[in-house]
């Protein structure tokens, strides 16, 4: 068995793989706040059409803890390599399908009955893949270069979103009418490429060796779902929160803020386009480097320093979009994406050694699905209703960004806690 260049293939493979789902996933965020509304939910009020098209993007996350608990316990006890190239296939079909719906106009209730209905299989999707992406990274890479490695997994957020952003910005250029018949189409239909693509990259890793090990040992339980939410509660709870920022901060920059500066600050839509595009691409260069740093600094502290930045960021950031000018705006969302991708690069590998091998599927999903489902599917809808309670305050906007950081504080204090406390442990169990 050829496993010497199996560390960097799974990298690969979790890097183009969860780039493929996060691109499948933010096409449609991008949609909702561009052009859903008035396809498949038509209104004379734009604020009304516009929270109905946040409404089936925050289905979506609904969709994923169960799906992070389905997926968790077929991946703890079948395999990680099998469940990935199902949830390929999954959002592969569930995005090519809603570039082919009808629209309200033409199918009626059926129209937005159908969107609801991908999107739910994307969410589940999305539910299974991120575990699943993050493990096959971590467990094939070297002892002390874990969470470098699970690092390329989330390096598949800006990667998925930079595609997500051109495939717009291209259709984008239509003319009105053409983009919102069939223009903003194309970028779903996309996706049924990509899926061979990622097939492909998939099918050529070997299965994780800490899930053989496991298997080996006969430690591979019947139900690790209800195992590791009996035995490792504390660890779920604490990773969940930990997550919080690197989550619902991303759909606040990249969604909310879309809506935000569109209809209250008069800016147009490919100007806006243009900033998170920039922004995104400073992301992906800087998140590897965060994941590097954080290996020489030490993990939790490099987590918890980055939490308490991402409590500040949002001041300066709302400061600067105030400004209307492009530069300006740019450097206002760069450090505020900048700040909460470190903690997104990092604190996958991290949270994956707090579990034991044969639990880890299920505990990472549940964990990060739970808090997607609560903080990311919600954020834009809350964003809007702030936004429109307070027009012209930007304020009670930056204060939730920050109660969202002060979460992710909080979660990464208990996991370094429960690390710090297995690793004083361990020496007992081994006597």
């Amino acid at each position: 068995m050829h496993t010497s260049n199996q560390p960097r293939r799974a990298a690969a493979a979790a890097f183009v793989g969860t780039t493929i789902e996060f691109y499948d996933f933010y096409i449609y965020a991008t949609a909702a706040a561009l052009v859903l509304g008035q396809v498949f939910f038509p209104s004379n009020n734009p604020l009304l059409s516009t929270l109905a098209a946040f409404g089936t993007f925050a289905v979506g996350f609904i969709a994923r803890p169960m799906a992070g608990m389905v997926f968790g316990h077929l991946g703890d006890r079948l395999g990680r390599k099998k469940m990935l190239l199902v949830t390929m296939v999954l959002m592969g079909l569930a995005t090519t399908g809603i570039g082919l719906l009808p629209s309200y106009a033409s199918a009626g209730i059926w129209a937005p009955i159908g969107l609801i209905a991908l999107r739910i299989v994307q969410g589940i999707s999305v539910g299974g893949e991120w575990g699943g992406a993050v493990l096959m990274a971590s467990e094939h890479a070297p002892a002390k270069r874990k969470v470098f490695y699970a690092s390329f997994a989330q390096l598949g957020s800006p990667a998925g979103l930079l595609l997500a952003l051109i495939a717009f910005r291209l259709v984008s250029s239509l003319e009105p009418e053409e983009f919102l018949s069939w223009g903003w189409r194309l970028p779903f239909l996309a996706s049924g490429v990509l899926m061979l693509v990622g097939l492909a990259i998939r099918f050529g890793v070997e299965e994780s060796p800490e899930f053989q090990a496991a298997k080996a040992k006969k430690e591979v339980v019947k139900y690790p779902v209800l195992e590791v939410v009996r035995d490792c509660w504390r660890q779920i709870l604490f990773a969940a929160l930990a997550v919080t920022i690197g989550s619902a901060g991303f759909f606040f920059t990249n969604t909310f803020m879309i809506t935000y500066v569109t209809t209250y600050q008069g800016i147009p839509r490919a100007t806006i386009l243009d900033c998170l595009f920039l922004v995104t691409i400073l992301q992906f260069l800087t998140q590897p480097l965060a994941a590097l740093l954080a290996e020489r600094i030490g993990e939790g502290r490099f987590l918890k320093l980055a939490a308490l930045l991402c409590m500040a960021v949002p001041y300066p950031m709302f400061m600067l979009v105030g400004t209307q000018n492009l530069v300006l705006m740019t450097a206002g969302i760069a450090l505020a994406v900048v700040t909460l991708s470190a903690l997104y690069a990092v604190i996958a590998g991290y949270m994956t050694q707090a579990f034991p091998a044969h639990l880890r599927y299920s505990g990472i999903s549940l964990a990060y699905q739970l808090i997607c489902a609560i903080a990311g599917g919600s954020t834009p809808i809350i964003g809007t209703l702030l936004a429109d309670r307070f027009a012209g305050q930007w304020l009670p906007l930056a204060v939730f960004f920050t109660a969202l950081s002060t979460l992710s504080l909080i979660g990464v204090c208990g996991l370094s806690r429960l690390r710090g406390e297995q690793q004083e442990s361990t020496p007992a169990i081994a006597r």
